[in-house]
């Protein structure tokens, strides 16, 4: 499993988020930026290096501050374990936070 760790402040305004997970997981330069292109990319990760763990420090702020990003992150992290299942696949994300 490969396991990152991030400070929800981060994660909070759009343009940093998607600059987090493209540095992050090596996205390729023509990355979307938006929760379809995450999906993808992530999914395309997952597949090709493992499972990810990623512990959000300071979720609740990243809540408070932009509650779309959080959620997003949420449901799309929930797609991508529920279409790896779905085959008969394990899931690929483990979100790890509190608020």
């Amino acid at each position: 499993m490969i396991k990152h760790r991030v400070d929800g402040n981060i994660l909070a305004d759009w343009e940093k988020f998607h600059d987090f997970f493209a540095k992050t997981f090596d996205f390729p330069h023509y990355y979307g930026r938006n929760m379809d292109a995450w999906n993808d990319c992530m999914s395309d990760y997952c597949y090709s290096d493992g499972m990810v763990s990623l512990h959000i420090d300071n979720a609740r702020d990243l809540k408070e501050r932009n509650p779309e990003a959080f959620d997003a992150l949420i449901e799309c992290s929930a797609f991508i374990n529920w279409r790896s299942t779905d085959k008969g696949g394990d899931p690929l994300i483990v979100l790890s936070f509190y608020v």
